[in-house]
């Protein structure tokens, strides 16, 4: 998955893909209100890619649906904090990057998270800064 770029214009393949998924929804019956998108961050995504999502999150925001961010623990964020250690050790040294891609989600616009820690992450949520 992560051994060739998504696309050459992430946000543009994504939100082309979620136009495309959300009409096909759409034709089958959803309702609006029961649509949420996910822009599928670490998904066949280059470490760049998953960062320049998040940087540009409003700009899916302009297909009029929730977003929801799932960073929690991503091997991008491992990359990110450079010499993190692998295996178990790795997931309790990302709980500072994941924090940190929840309050860049939440800034940006994105209206759930999923993540594993979640009593950190509530406190992140419900923090000033967002």
């Amino acid at each position: 998955m992560q051994k060739g770029p998504f696309a050459r214009d992430v946000v543009r393949d994504v939100l082309a893909g979620l136009g495309k998924a959300v009409a096909i929804a759409r034709r089958a019956g959803v309702a609006k209100s029961q649509i949420i998108i996910d822009p599928g961050i670490g998904f066949g995504k280059s470490y760049s890619q998953n960062f320049e999502l998040l940087a540009r999150l409003p700009e899916l925001a302009k297909l009029g649906f929730p977003i929801l961010i799932g960073t929690s623990r991503k091997s991008f964020i491992g990359r990110a904090l450079e010499g993190s250690p692998r295996g178990s050790d790795a997931k309790a040294e990302r709980i500072w990057g994941t924090a940190a891609t929840v309050a860049a989600s939440i800034l940006q616009g994105a209206h759930i998270v999923r993540v594993h820690d979640v009593a950190e992450m509530s406190e992140v949520a419900a923090s000033r800064m967002c």
